[in-house]
């Protein structure tokens, strides 16, 4: 699910990729758009002046024309631990959260996208969605475990 995530984010900012489909595509560690306007960080360690455990978030969008920064972190859980992810996710970043305020002068957020096991969601899910820039719809999001699922019992 996060590479789509990506894929989606990568065109809706206008940032130049190598394949033009999702299954070809490989996600770069760094991806900037056309006037370096919009910064895009995949499975990047964030470095920070503090020690901080968890500073390697999925995916970082960093706006620096709207000065926003967002920290999508992306799990797919079983069905009755959706909103607990959603918290603990949430509460895994706030110290990041503070230090990147701090250093880039940035409005900083946590966007978890949690999804369940058979595709359940939160009623929160649409509003975090909502926030990230791409058409990702509950739809999509809801085939991903299976078809992670499939693939993963597809080799055997």
């Amino acid at each position: 699910m996060c590479p789509q995530l990506h894929f989606n984010i990568c065109k809706e900012t206008g940032v130049q990729l190598d394949k033009k489909h999702l299954y070809e595509n490989v996600p770069q560690s760094e991806e900037t758009s056309q006037g370096g306007k919009v910064t895009i960080l995949w499975n990047q360690q964030v470095q920070t002046d503090r020690t901080i455990p968890n500073n390697q978030p999925d995916i970082i969008i960093r706006d620096n024309e709207k000065g926003t920064c967002m920290l999508i972190e992306v799990a797919i859980s079983g069905d009755r631990n959706v909103i607990m992810k959603e918290a603990e996710k949430t509460l895994k970043y706030k110290d990041l959260t503070i230090e990147i305020q701090r250093m880039w002068n940035v409005k900083t957020k946590v966007i978890p996208v949690v999804i369940g096991a058979t595709g359940t969601f939160s009623k929160s899910f649409r509003k975090y969605v909502g926030n990230i820039p791409g058409k990702l719809t509950s739809r999509n999001c809801r085939k991903q475990p299976y078809w992670a699922l499939h693939t993963y019992f597809g080799k055997y």
